[in-house]
């Protein structure tokens, strides 16, 4: 076998339709393109979410509500659930990092604490935000609370 004699499989490779070449092709003409209109045309590209002169739909529904780009989304844990997952994963402190290795948060999420619920064990906590509640029963417990920027 030499690299000059390699050729596909049979049936694998199909010829090219020739558009446009005459009325004995079968394809002459308009070139399967039907008649006229800007799909016919050299260089068409239909716009985005044309509808072909229907109203659009960005159009059709109404806006509605208002998007705060300030908004901070935290993930929120309960004073209650944490003495669960300290059960669960033998966490010694409550942070960032121990939260993502344990896959109960993303890598980019913030972490707020509240205050629902009791806390029976001894942590440090290195979170992003506390509710007042939170901080005052992680003060009462003898915890150290630490707020990550």
């Amino acid at each position: 076998m030499k690299l000059h004699e390699l050729k596909p499989a049979k049936g694998a490779t199909h010829k090219k339709k020739r558009l446009g070449r005459g009325e004995a092709s079968g394809k002459g003409g308009t070139s399967t393109k039907g008649n006229k209109g800007g799909q016919s045309r050299a260089g068409y590209s239909s716009k985005f979410a044309h509808e072909g002169g229907q109203m659009p739909i960005q159009r059709r529904l109404p806006k509605r509500g208002f998007k705060n780009n300030d908004r901070i989304e935290y993930k929120v844990f309960n004073l209650g659930q944490i003495d669960q997952l300290v059960e669960k994963y033998g966490l010694k402190e409550f942070s960032l990092e121990t939260l993502y290795i344990n896959n109960l948060i993303g890598q980019t999420d913030s972490v707020k604490v509240l205050g629902n619920g009791e806390l029976k064990s001894k942590l440090s906590f290195k979170v992003n935000a506390v509710s007042a509640k939170a901080k005052s029963a992680i003060e009462a417990n003898g915890s150290t609370l630490e707020i990550v920027k």
